[in-house]
C-alpha cells in the first residue's frame, strides 16, 4: 500500500477513535468534577457511550467515583487502535510497548480534553456573556477545577483573565512531559 494511502487510513482511524474516546473521558471525568448529570448533554454522553461501558460495569465494578468500567473500556479501543495502526504500517511490536503506548495515549487524550475545554470556554467568554447553555455548563464544571489554582495566583489584569493561558501552558507542558514516556511511536 503506497505511503500516501496507510497515511491517509492511520489519520481517519485516529480521528474518529480519538473523537470516541474524548466522549468516554468526559464520562470518565464528569463524576469527579462533580457533573450536573441531568444536564442534556451529560446525558447525551451517557448514551452514546453506554452501549460499550454497561456491559463492561456488569463483570467491572467502580470503585467510588472511579468509573473502571469506562476506562476499562477506553484503554481497550485504544489498546485495539495501537495495534490496528501498526498493522496498517506494516510494524509489530510487543504487548507491553503497546500497553504502554495505549495508555500515554490515553493520559495525552485526556490532558487534551481539559485544553479543548479551556479554549472553547475562552472563546465562548467573547461570545455569550451569561445565559445558560447545557454545553457552557460542562465546559465550566469540566475547567473550574483546573483554572481556580491559577486565578489564585494570577489576578485578573486589567479587567482580562489570564490564568487560562498559564493553565493551557502547564497542561501542553504535561503533555510533552508524559507523550516522552509513549515507546511507539504511533
Amino acid at each position: 500500500m503506497p505511503s500516501n494511502i496507510s497515511s491517509a487510513i492511520v489519520f481517519v482511524v485516529n480521528a474518529i477513535t480519538s473523537l470516541y474516546l474524548l466522549v468516554l473521558l468526559l464520562r470518565f471525568w464528569m463524576p469527579w468534577l462533580r457533573a450536573d448529570f441531568r444536564n442534556p448533554l451529560a446525558q447525551g454522553i451517557l448514551r452514546f457511550t453506554s452501549p460499550l461501558v454497561v456491559p463492561v460495569r456488569r463483570i467491572v465494578p467502580s470503585f467510588g467515583r472511579l468509573d473502571t468500567a469506562t476506562v476499562l473500556v477506553a484503554f481497550v479501543i485504544q489498546y485495539l487502535t495501537v495495534m490496528l495502526l501498526l498493522l496498517i504500517m506494516g510494524q509489530t511490536a510487543g504487548i507491553a510497548a503497546i500497553a504502554l503506548t495505549a495508555l500515554v495515549k490515553l493520559i495525552v487524550l485526556s490532558i487534551n480534553l481539559f485544553v479543548y475545554a479551556i479554549f472553547i470556554r475562552i472563546i465562548l467568554s467573547w461570545i455569550s456573556q451569561g445565559g445558560y447553555n447545557p454545553a457552557t455548563a460542562i465546559i465550566t464544571t469540566l475547567t473550574e477545577p483546573v483554572l481556580r489554582p491559577f486565578r489564585r495566583l494570577i489576578p485578573p489584569m486589567g479587567g482580562f483573565d489570564i490564568s487560562p493561558i498559564f493553565a493551557i501552558i502547564l497542561l501542553l507542558a504535561a503533555t510533552i512531559v508524559v507523550n516522552g514516556l509513549r515507546p511507539l511511536g504511533i
